[in-house]
Protein backbone atom coordinates (compact mmCIF):
# COMPACT_ATOMS: atom_id res chain seq x y z
CA UNK A 1 0.00 0.00 0.00
CA UNK A 2 1.12 3.05 -0.87
CA UNK A 3 2.63 5.24 2.33
CA UNK A 4 3.12 8.78 0.85
CA UNK A 5 1.19 11.20 3.08
CA UNK A 6 -1.60 12.63 2.34
CA UNK A 7 -3.25 16.59 3.19
CA UNK A 8 -6.52 17.52 4.30
CA UNK A 9 -6.93 17.79 0.66
CA UNK A 10 -6.24 14.53 -0.58
CA UNK A 11 -8.75 13.07 2.24
CA UNK A 12 -11.24 15.57 2.44
CA UNK A 13 -13.68 13.42 -0.07
CA UNK A 14 -12.96 10.58 1.49
CA UNK A 15 -13.59 11.69 4.96
CA UNK A 16 -16.71 13.45 4.07
CA UNK A 17 -18.84 10.32 5.35
CA UNK A 18 -16.92 9.86 8.77
CA UNK A 19 -16.65 11.84 11.52
CA UNK A 20 -12.95 12.15 10.66
CA UNK A 21 -11.40 15.33 10.12
CA UNK A 22 -7.69 15.99 9.64
CA UNK A 23 -5.30 17.60 12.00
CA UNK A 24 -1.87 16.67 10.82
CA UNK A 25 -0.06 14.79 11.78
CA UNK A 26 -3.60 12.26 12.28
CA UNK A 27 -7.00 11.82 11.87
CA UNK A 28 -9.47 12.41 14.62
CA UNK A 29 -12.83 11.22 15.40
CA UNK A 30 -15.24 11.29 18.54
CA UNK A 31 -18.12 9.31 19.32
CA UNK A 32 -20.76 8.99 22.00
CA UNK A 33 -22.64 6.28 23.12
CA UNK A 34 -24.91 4.83 25.34
CA UNK A 35 -22.66 3.91 28.34
CA UNK A 36 -19.07 2.90 29.01
CA UNK A 37 -20.01 -0.81 28.30
CA UNK A 38 -21.05 0.04 25.22
CA UNK A 39 -17.38 2.15 24.15
CA UNK A 40 -15.79 -0.67 25.48
CA UNK A 41 -17.21 -2.71 22.84
CA UNK A 42 -16.72 -0.13 20.03
CA UNK A 43 -12.93 -0.46 21.08
CA UNK A 44 -12.64 -4.52 21.14
CA UNK A 45 -14.36 -4.57 17.73
CA UNK A 46 -12.23 -2.20 16.25
CA UNK A 47 -9.27 -3.90 17.93
CA UNK A 48 -9.82 -6.74 15.46
CA UNK A 49 -10.04 -4.72 12.59
CA UNK A 50 -6.63 -3.25 13.45
CA UNK A 51 -5.19 -6.13 13.69
CA UNK A 52 -6.57 -7.69 10.20
CA UNK A 53 -5.09 -4.10 9.12
CA UNK A 54 -1.80 -4.59 11.21
CA UNK A 55 -2.34 -0.39 11.55
CA UNK A 56 -3.31 0.41 15.01
CA UNK A 57 -5.10 3.60 16.34
CA UNK A 58 -4.80 5.46 19.62
CA UNK A 59 -8.30 5.33 21.20
CA UNK A 60 -9.27 6.89 24.76
CA UNK A 61 -12.05 5.79 25.96
CA UNK A 62 -14.78 7.95 28.74
CA UNK A 63 -18.32 6.81 30.00
CA UNK A 64 -20.18 6.81 26.91
CA UNK A 65 -17.73 8.32 24.64
CA UNK A 66 -14.89 6.99 22.63
CA UNK A 67 -11.49 9.11 20.49
CA UNK A 68 -9.71 8.01 17.89
CA UNK A 69 -6.29 9.20 16.39
CA UNK A 70 -4.75 7.58 13.37
CA UNK A 71 -1.47 7.84 12.32
CA UNK A 72 1.30 6.55 10.06
CA UNK A 73 4.18 7.48 12.50
CA UNK A 74 6.54 5.62 9.84
CA UNK A 75 5.68 7.80 7.97
CA UNK A 76 5.47 11.30 9.70
CA UNK A 77 1.59 11.70 9.15
CA UNK A 78 -1.75 10.67 7.79
CA UNK A 79 -1.73 7.77 4.72
CA UNK A 80 -4.03 5.44 2.92
CA UNK A 81 -3.05 3.17 5.36
CA UNK A 82 -5.25 5.58 8.17
CA UNK A 83 -7.84 5.96 5.05
CA UNK A 84 -8.35 2.31 5.51
CA UNK A 85 -9.12 2.10 9.10
CA UNK A 86 -11.08 5.24 9.37
CA UNK A 87 -13.90 4.29 6.73
CA UNK A 88 -13.93 0.74 8.71
CA UNK A 89 -14.35 2.47 11.85
CA UNK A 90 -17.03 4.49 10.74
CA UNK A 91 -18.96 1.45 9.67
CA UNK A 92 -18.52 -0.29 12.96
CA UNK A 93 -19.99 3.10 14.36
CA UNK A 94 -23.06 3.03 12.28
CA UNK A 95 -23.32 -0.76 12.59
CA UNK A 96 -23.64 0.28 16.86
CA UNK A 97 -25.45 3.64 16.71
CA UNK A 98 -22.40 5.65 17.90
CA UNK A 99 -23.12 9.28 16.81
CA UNK A 100 -20.64 11.43 16.03
CA UNK A 101 -18.80 14.42 18.16
CA UNK A 102 -18.83 16.71 15.61
CA UNK A 103 -16.72 20.09 18.09
CA UNK A 104 -13.93 19.86 16.12
CA UNK A 105 -10.30 18.65 17.88
CA UNK A 106 -7.57 21.16 18.20
CA UNK A 107 -3.94 21.07 19.39
CA UNK A 108 -1.81 23.04 21.30
CA UNK A 109 1.54 24.30 21.63
CA UNK A 110 3.42 27.23 23.85
CA UNK A 111 6.16 29.08 22.29
CA UNK A 112 8.47 30.82 23.76
CA UNK A 113 10.38 33.98 22.26
CA UNK A 114 13.92 33.57 22.96
CA UNK A 115 17.48 35.01 22.06
CA UNK A 116 19.48 32.10 24.17
CA UNK A 117 17.54 28.79 23.00
CA UNK A 118 20.43 26.60 24.27
CA UNK A 119 20.61 28.52 27.58
CA UNK A 120 17.03 27.97 28.22
CA UNK A 121 16.08 24.49 26.94
CA UNK A 122 17.12 22.48 29.90
CA UNK A 123 15.36 24.68 32.44
CA UNK A 124 12.08 24.16 30.45
CA UNK A 125 12.85 20.86 29.42
CA UNK A 126 13.79 19.77 33.83
CA UNK A 127 11.20 21.90 35.08
CA UNK A 128 7.89 20.60 33.04
CA UNK A 129 9.19 17.18 33.14
CA UNK A 130 9.32 16.75 28.90
CA UNK A 131 11.34 15.35 26.71
CA UNK A 132 12.89 16.31 23.65
CA UNK A 133 11.59 15.30 20.17
CA UNK A 134 12.30 16.31 16.58
CA UNK A 135 9.53 17.18 14.30
CA UNK A 136 9.92 17.79 11.24
CA UNK A 137 13.08 20.47 10.52
CA UNK A 138 13.20 21.34 14.48
CA UNK A 139 13.30 20.03 18.17
CA UNK A 140 10.74 20.92 20.60
CA UNK A 141 9.90 19.55 24.04
CA UNK A 142 7.00 17.23 24.65
CA UNK A 143 5.35 15.61 27.26
CA UNK A 144 5.91 12.04 27.62
CA UNK A 145 2.35 11.04 28.39
CA UNK A 146 1.01 13.22 25.26
CA UNK A 147 -1.26 15.46 27.39
CA UNK A 148 -0.20 18.76 28.17
CA UNK A 149 0.94 21.19 25.31
CA UNK A 150 4.39 20.40 23.61
CA UNK A 151 6.68 24.23 24.03
CA UNK A 152 8.75 25.28 20.69
CA UNK A 153 10.97 27.86 20.93
CA UNK A 154 11.09 31.09 18.43
CA UNK A 155 14.57 32.60 17.75
CA UNK A 156 14.61 36.71 18.05
CA UNK A 157 17.15 38.38 16.21
CA UNK A 158 17.13 41.09 17.83
CA UNK A 159 15.03 40.94 20.53
CA UNK A 160 11.48 42.05 20.25
CA UNK A 161 10.37 44.30 23.47
CA UNK A 162 7.16 45.10 22.38
CA UNK A 163 5.49 42.01 22.89
CA UNK A 164 5.24 39.00 25.39
CA UNK A 165 7.38 36.31 25.36
CA UNK A 166 5.29 33.69 25.45
CA UNK A 167 2.37 32.82 23.23
CA UNK A 168 -0.32 29.82 22.53
CA UNK A 169 -1.26 28.22 19.41
CA UNK A 170 -3.79 26.33 18.64
CA UNK A 171 -3.95 24.47 15.66
CA UNK A 172 -7.25 23.58 14.25
CA UNK A 173 -8.39 21.73 10.74
CA UNK A 174 -7.63 23.73 7.60
CA UNK A 175 -11.71 23.73 7.30
CA UNK A 176 -12.37 25.58 10.81
CA UNK A 177 -9.61 28.00 10.44
CA UNK A 178 -10.85 30.95 9.23
CA UNK A 179 -14.27 30.44 11.65
CA UNK A 180 -12.37 30.21 14.21
CA UNK A 181 -10.65 33.51 13.57
CA UNK A 182 -13.62 35.41 12.96
CA UNK A 183 -14.95 33.71 16.23
CA UNK A 184 -11.75 35.34 17.83
CA UNK A 185 -12.21 38.44 16.47
CA UNK A 186 -16.09 38.41 17.28
CA UNK A 187 -14.82 37.82 21.08
CA UNK A 188 -12.72 41.21 20.91
CA UNK A 189 -9.92 39.90 19.52
CA UNK A 190 -7.31 42.15 17.21
CA UNK A 191 -5.86 40.57 13.95
CA UNK A 192 -2.19 41.11 14.36
CA UNK A 193 -1.22 39.80 10.65
CA UNK A 194 -2.62 37.28 8.28
CA UNK A 195 0.42 37.32 6.27
CA UNK A 196 1.10 33.87 6.95
CA UNK A 197 -2.69 32.91 6.41
CA UNK A 198 -3.83 30.11 5.77
CA UNK A 199 -0.91 28.01 7.82
CA UNK A 200 -1.63 30.51 10.81
CA UNK A 201 -2.87 34.17 11.63
CA UNK A 202 -1.76 36.02 14.93
CA UNK A 203 -4.13 37.45 17.42
CA UNK A 204 -4.41 39.25 20.35
CA UNK A 205 -6.41 39.90 23.22
CA UNK A 206 -7.08 44.01 24.30
CA UNK A 207 -3.96 43.40 26.54
CA UNK A 208 -1.98 42.58 23.69
CA UNK A 209 -1.67 38.78 25.01
CA UNK A 210 -1.16 36.79 21.58
CA UNK A 211 -2.63 33.50 20.20
CA UNK A 212 -2.10 32.42 16.85
CA UNK A 213 -4.58 30.03 15.14
CA UNK A 214 -3.09 27.58 13.42
CA UNK A 215 -3.28 24.78 10.55
CA UNK A 216 -1.33 21.77 9.78
CA UNK A 217 -0.56 19.43 6.72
Amino acid sequence: MDNSTLTSSDTAERLADTAFVQLSPSLYAAYTTSDFASASGFASRVATVADELNHHPEIRLGYGSIVFELSSHDAGGVTERDLELAVRIQKIADEMGAAADTRPPARYTIAIDTVDREGIWDFWRVGMGYEEKRVGDWTQLEDPRGIAPAIWFQRMEPPRLDRNRIHLDVYVPTAEAEARVEAVLAAGGTLMTDEYAPDWWVLADVEGNELCVCTAD
